[in-house]
């Protein structure tokens, strides 16, 4: 199971990242009206990246591989 939530967590990480890299190259940087809403949904994916891919590694490290009552 822990394995499981390393993969997740890094998987997620990977995922937001690339994602809100994706979307700031689509909109060049743009500065017009509506290329600035997409600038910052690219930024927030990038930023959650960074908040969602660590907080569940840290959930995964958590993880105990027996329970105590074994």
């Amino acid at each position: 199971m822990k394995i499981i939530a390393r993969i997740g967590a890094c998987l997620s990480f990977a995922f937001c990242f690339s994602g809100g890299l994706w979307i700031l190259v689509k909109t060049g940087f743009d500065t017009s009206k509506d290329s600035a809403v997409w600038i910052g949904i690219g930024l927030y994916f990038i930023g959650k990246a960074f908040f969602v891919g660590p907080m569940l590694l840290l959930a995964a490290e958590k993880f105990a591989s027996k329970p105590d009552s074994q």
